[in-house]
């Protein structure tokens, strides 16, 4: 004998709806609604204008009515006439409606717009945005490669990465044309000669292995000089670190002159696969929204687009006299239920956590953002009573709109940063400030790291240099040797 815990079918799914995302929870709700004949979206339900109504007006009934009403069928007999008028109203002739629809006419192939003009169907009207494999397929198709050499150029085209180069998971960069050559019965010499041909594609420099290869291809294809090939070719890497210096004392040329070329290279296009991009803008949905009204805020959960459930009461009347058909409807009815409460419960648990939030950082959305205060998961979980793992999933992937703008609930929890004589301070504070500083620096003599601890200081907030450097490259600010401007 053993004790052992186990979590239930009806748990886990309550566990998995609580940290989706709203996009995930609108998914899942729908695929539930295909799958579940006794779910209804209350929105569609009154779309059709209301023809199915319930002996309480409304046409809605309580998933535990239903299922207590099904449970107790062989208690409790309704009489005759009533029993009478319910399958009058719940029947549906299968026979005639199958017949009346299979004697339609079939809908027309193009869209119906008036006039009676022949108009194409809405599917040859939609149109695909091109691609960069399609544009390099097209030129390649319009080239005068032989057949080997195509089989080639599609194996280098499928391996193309987002930025436009040609890469292969675990293969070195000098063994990708080899490797691929191979794999298109094509000679290696001749596979790097169709390889260039490639590189001369729209766009220039697609295809090649790395960023210098990528701007030397677009240097010549450009006529730009020696002066500019040479420096591409053998210093790529000072140029990379700005070291404009050591470049002008290996080549022996004015500083001036490494200046100008710098800048020429600074026009070329280090990423060719740029303007083909498809990745379509992510617009957030808050999960729920903070209005202030007066000097209170209000705390409401976002229902817009999501389907709204209820119990259908059409499927009561199918359990009548079969014993199958009542087991398989109870089974469903119990399933509905329970995601209809899980639902209902995510929702709340949201609402409570965000007016937590809302409470303890109330100084935030009064004041800003230097205002925010560190806050761990147990301070929220204390405060409503539940486990930080259920804070945690709460959070995650959950946004928020607020009169400062819309945040993921994750953005409140921060680590504490020590000030002399004053209040602890959030690390997203700290972050800000020295977003701040980075900002209004000089932009030919940026702050170094340890000038951005001295600026900070005076403000009251100590953190070592290193702390600087990790906030720093988590805001996505280059170092100061990288930002500064020579020109």
């Amino acid at each position: 004998m053993s004790q052992q815990l186990v979590m239930t079918p009806q748990l886990q799914q309550a566990i998995k709806l609580l940290q989706m995302s709203r996009m995930e929870l609108v998914e899942t709700v729908t695929q539930e609604l295909l799958e579940n004949p006794v779910l209804e979206d209350v929105r569609e339900a009154a779309d059709m204008g209301g023809t199915q109504q319930a002996a309480g007006g409304n046409g809605e009934a309580s998933p535990q009515s239903i299922l207590e009403q099904v449970i107790s069928a062989d208690e409790h007999k309704p009489d005759v006439s009533a029993r009478d008028a319910d399958k009058k109203a719940s029947e549906i002739d299968w026979d005639r409606y199958i017949e009346n629809h299979a004697m339609q006419a079939p809908m027309p192939s193009g869209i119906n717009r008036g006039g009676g003009e022949d108009l194409p169907s809405l599917e040859a009207t939609l149109t695909k945005t091109e691609d960069l494999v399609d544009h390099i397929e097209w030129q390649v198709l319009m080239s005068d490669l032989v057949e080997d050499e195509r089989r080639f150029a599609v194996l280098v085209i499928g391996n193309l990465d987002d930025r436009g180069y040609l890469t292969m998971e675990g293969v070195a960069p000098e063994d990708v044309v080899p490797r691929l050559a191979a794999e298109a019965e094509l000679n290696a010499e001749d596979a790097e000669e169709v390889l260039k041909v490639i590189q001369t594609f729209d766009p220039i420099g697609v295809a090649a292995r790395d960023l210098r290869e990528c701007l030397l291809v677009q240097a010549r294809h450009f006529g730009m000089d020696e002066l500019v090939i040479k420096i591409l070719d053998e210093h790529i890497h000072d140029l990379e670190r700005r070291n404009y210096q050591a470049i002008a004392k290996k080549l022996n040329v004015e500083l001036d002159e490494v200046y100008d070329v710098a800048q020429v290279i600074g026009e070329l296009e280090p990423r060719p696969a740029r303007n083909f991009l498809t990745n379509e803008p992510q617009y957030i949905t808050p999960d729920v929204w903070v209005h202030k009204v007066g000097d209170k805020y209000f705390v409401v959960a976002n229902d817009d687009g999501m389907p709204k459930l209820k119990i259908s009461g059409f499927y009561r009347a199918a359990m009548k006299g079969d014993a199958q058909a009542k087991e398989y409807i109870q089974n469903k009815l119990r399933s509905a239920q329970w995601l209809i409460r899980s639902i209902d419960q995510r929702r709340k648990t949201i609402e409570r956590v965000t007016e937590c939030i809302v409470d303890k950082q109330r100084e935030f959305f009064e004041k800003g953002i230097e205002y925010l205060k560190p806050m761990i998961l147990r301070d929220v979980a204390e405060e409503v009573g539940m486990h930080e793992s259920t804070i945690s999933r709460v959070t995650s992937n959950k946004y928020v709109a607020t009169p400062r703008g819309v945040y993921e609930l994750k953005f409140f929890f921060n680590s504490a940063i020590n000030r002399d004589g004053e209040d602890d301070i959030a690390s997203e504070s700290v972050k800000q400030a020295i977003k701040k500083i980075c900002d209004g620096e000089d932009e030919k003599r940026p702050y170094s790291d340890q000038k951005i601890v001295e600026l900070l200081a005076k403000e009251k907030i100590v953190i070592a240099r290193r702390t600087v450097a990790k906030y720093r490259e988590m805001l996505g600010i280059l170092s100061s040797s990288k930002r500064k401007k020579y020109f």
